[in-house]
């Protein structure tokens, strides 16, 4: 074989690509291969190659939440862990409050609201994946459930009438001001995001940073505002029956708000317990602004309207701007104005139920 291709190289034809530079190759266990039998072995691994890239091509588009199997960061599992703890070791005597409710109470009251924020990952728990007009939906989603929450949050800032309001504005103006505010502050700040385009968010960067980042921004300044809805509610005339009733509400409003954060983070392949997390960071402001704004109701009741407004704004944008668009790009405008309208309509019924 060897002098037949040292003839053809000689006489100026190329040698066949399919013959091999050697009879035989020796194995590392000591056995020897011959030329033909090689050459088969790497026949196999070629189709086989192709196969596999065939099958990544027909899975492309899926995007995978994450691998039942796939290892936790240690972060998350610090983070879950002092959830816990801090559920534990703040827990009252009492949950029901004996008398007048007390800083405690009203703590844990919005710590409680914050932690249900997590709960909205559950429905996604049993999706295993999502391919590109599944993720368009789940966008579509969101934007309806956002843009229920904007509504609601203004108009409970236009038509904020407590007792105790001293402020010589109308209500509707300092919502109206609080909007306008919240749309300057979220284009501000993606005019920041886009500029920085080496931002990371775990394992995210580039575009998905950017996106979560605005969501994130987002869904914690509304947090605010409904932290000290939650304190002035205990601080009123009937905040034993107010207070609790407020809570409640907001710990269920809570969780479709927890599930539009989890539809955005989910198909960037963060994990589910680390989405469970952030869904519940979303929502912190709740218990930290409580606890000042029962202790000094009069205070923060006059620009209630201006935070309600502020979170309206911004939310509003979002859910127009950004998950609307992406939702149309992933399917098609029917399907995104059908879907979104439901989860509008859906959202809607929950609130109207729970309003007290």
């Amino acid at each position: 074989m060897g002098d037949s291709s040292t003839n053809k190289a000689s006489n100026g034809t190329v040698p066949d690509n399919k013959e091999k530079h050697a009879t035989f190759v020796v194995t590392t266990d000591g056995a020897a291969i011959d030329g033909e039998m090689l050459h088969a072995a790497e026949n196999h691994r070629g189709r086989s190659s192709s196969f596999s890239t065939k099958e990544n091509i027909v899975h492309e588009d899926a995007v995978k939440f994450d691998s039942p199997h796939s290892p936790i960061p240690n972060k998350t599992i610090v983070g879950a862990v002092l959830l816990l703890l801090i559920s534990y070791f703040t827990y009252p005597d009492t949950l029901q409050p004996i008398g007048e409710p007390t800083v405690h109470h009203v703590f844990y009251y919005g710590w409680i609201t914050a932690i249900s924020t997590g709960f909205g990952v559950l429905p996604l728990v049993f999706v295993p994946d999502l391919d590109k007009f599944w993720i368009g939906v789940s966008n579509a989603v969101a934007a309806g459930m956002m843009t229920a929450a904007s509504y609601s949050l203004i108009t409970e800032g236009c038509t904020c009438a407590e007792p105790d309001d001293t402020s010589e504005i109308s209500s509707t103006v300092r919502t109206a001001i609080g909007v306008a505010l919240g749309l300057t502050f979220i284009l501000c700040t993606k005019k920041f995001l886009d500029t920085h385009e080496d931002l990371k968010v775990g394992t995210l960067d580039g575009a998905d940073a950017r996106k979560v980042i605005l969501i994130m921004f987002v869904m914690t300044l509304h947090s605010f505002s409904e932290g000290v809805g939650i304190g002035v509610s205990f601080g009123g005339e009937h905040g034993n029956e107010l207070g609790l009733f407020i809570s409640a509400s907001l710990a269920v409003h809570n969780v479709p708000e927890g599930l539009a954060v989890a539809i955005v983070l989910l198909p960037r392949k963060v994990s589910k317990l680390t989405a469970a997390l952030w869904c519940v960071v979303t929502s912190i402001p709740q218990p930290m602004m409580a606890v000042p704004a029962f202790l000094f109701v009069h205070h923060f009741i006059p620009v209630l309207p201006v935070g309600l407004g502020f979170a309206g704004g911004a939310m509003a944008w979002v859910a127009f701007v950004e998950l609307l668009v992406e939702a149309y790009e992933d399917t098609d405008l029917i399907t995104t104005g059908v879907i979104s309208t439901i989860s509008l309509v859906s959202m809607m019924t929950i609130q109207n139920t729970m309003h007290p």
